[in-house]
């Protein structure tokens, strides 16, 4: 099941701000919602995982953003294969990887058809992601690959240094993952955190005058690594997006149905396969 909500005004969405300008439509398709133990979680017997609504049904987090013509991919996780079976039947054009987690990066392997005819695929990612790139996948990076081997591009990214992917101008914005300095991204209207645990002030900053904003929410208790649905809400209520979008759900958010009356009007549980429009 696909759950489609278009935005129909869009006081955020086109204003300047002082780091980055917006004013490019998007689409995006939520491909995985769940935390890196997918929902339901394995030999868990919980509400969540019992559930029978399609919407607590979530694999590892991962987005496909559709802007200028282009299919960008946000994060490459072990559930891609079945994310392109289920929600995307297109091509891709390149990779934005937020870190090096396996949850995020796992099925790198399996972007081997989205290289054929190209001279290689694009990946724009942080220095320790290419790092970590090298050592997983070697065999992609090998002056003579075998036959069928995925050809990947890298393009190192830094955080509130704009780069262009696909004719498109893309934000990087620095969050902490516990012992981690990773990115999230700014797509003109669109801004997409995962992983966050702090949200320093300069990307809060960079956030003013988003339209759209997909976050991470792990739980309702505190977390070492990962902001819970009240620190969530905090930095929503700071940068006061038109409409925010939560992710990386853990089955210990509660079933879909239970979560939504704790949360405000204009904030929204993401689901896998869900469709969100920016309109322009």
């Amino acid at each position: 099941m696909v759950w489609w909500r278009n935005s129909t005004d869009n006081p955020y969405g086109l204003r300047l701000n002082k780091v980055f300008k917006s004013d490019i439509p998007v689409k995006l398709t939520f491909l995985g919602t769940g935390t890196s133990t997918g929902v339901p979680q394995l030999r868990c017997n919980c509400a969540t995982c019992r559930s029978r609504d399609p919407r607590d049904r979530r694999m590892r987090t991962s987005a496909l953003v559709e802007v200028n013509g282009s299919n960008i991919l946000i994060d490459c996780g072990p559930d891609f294969r079945q994310q392109m079976l289920n929600y995307h039947d297109g091509d891709l054009d390149a990779l934005l990887v937020t870190h090096h987690h396996y949850d995020h990066l796992g099925g790198v392997d399996d972007l081997r058809p989205y290289c054929l005819g190209k001279p290689s695929f694009p990946i724009y990612c942080q220095q320790q992601v290419a790092d970590d790139l090298h050592r997983r996948f070697p065999y992609c990076f090998e002056e003579h690959p075998y036959p069928g081997v995925p050809k990947l591009d890298i393009h190192i990214i830094k955080p509130l240094v704009p780069f262009t992917a696909c004719g498109v101008e893309i934000l990087p914005l620095p969050v902490n993952h516990y012992i981690l300095d990773i990115v999230g991204f700014r797509i003109g209207p669109l801004a997409y955190i995962t992983d966050a645990k702090v949200v320093p002030d300069e990307t809060i900053e960079a956030l003013k005058g988003v339209d759209t904003l997909v976050i991470n929410a792990l739980r309702f208790k505190e977390h070492p690594s990962h902001i819970n649905l009240a620190q969530a809400l905090e930095i929503i209520d700071k940068v006061k997006p038109r409409v925010s979008y939560l992710t990386h759900l853990s089955h210990d958010m509660g079933p879909t149905a239970e979560l939504i009356p704790h949360l405000p009007a204009n904030v929204h549980p993401a689901c896998d396969g869900e469709i969100i429009v920016i309109p322009e």
